[in-house]
């Protein structure tokens, strides 16, 4: 919880510095990419974070029956 402290006390001002830095730095055609990109990304790890919980019900589930 106190790694991302720092965040609280980033002003309007900083964000707009921030961002005008990343568009400098990617270019703006290259922004909707990465974002898509990171986009894409979240949702493999969600899924696979899914996946792996419904196996571990499907697992408690199988071990409750057998009993």
């Amino acid at each position: 919880m106190n790694t991302l402290a720092f965040i609280q006390n980033i002003g309007g001002g900083s964000l707009v510095i921030i961002v005008l830095v990343v568009i400098l730095l990617f270019g703006a055609k290259r922004i909707p990419e990465l974002a898509r990109g990171l986009g894409r990304g979240i949702r493999e790890f969600k899924d696979a974070t899914k996946e792996i919980q419904d196996d571990l019900e499907e697992g408690i589930k199988d071990k409750k029956t057998s009993d």
